[in-house]
């Protein structure tokens, strides 16, 4: 399933500029304080959490504060460009690999 049919190089080069512009936004630091990864809700020390895009860019995401959230690196790794439905699916098959 993808939300476009393709995402340029220019529009992925655009957004992750944007993405370094939030990073240095004091809304980015409050946010990544908290020290929680969006995804597998486990406590970090901050400067450890990752900037994650839930739309991936390359599925058509932006780099927007509502696209936008901490993540630890290995969440970040393992959802690479999926899509949120994609990576609820990838979990519900791994907890059904450990039973």
């Amino acid at each position: 399933m993808t939300f476009i049919s393709e995402v340029t190089e220019e529009e992925i080069k655009k957004e992750r500029a944007k993405a370094r512009q939030l990073r240095q936004s004091q809304w980015w630091k409050r946010k990544r304080s908290e020290g929680v990864c969006y995804f597998c809700h486990e406590k970090f020390p901050p400067k450890e959490l990752t900037m994650d895009h839930i739309i991936p860019l390359i599925r058509g995401g932006k780099s927007a504060k509502g696209n936008i959230v901490p993540s630890c690196k290995e969440c970040n790794n393992k959802k690479k460009h999926m899509l949120p439905l994609e990576w609820e699916e990838y979990l519900e098959r791994l907890r059904a690999q450990e039973t």
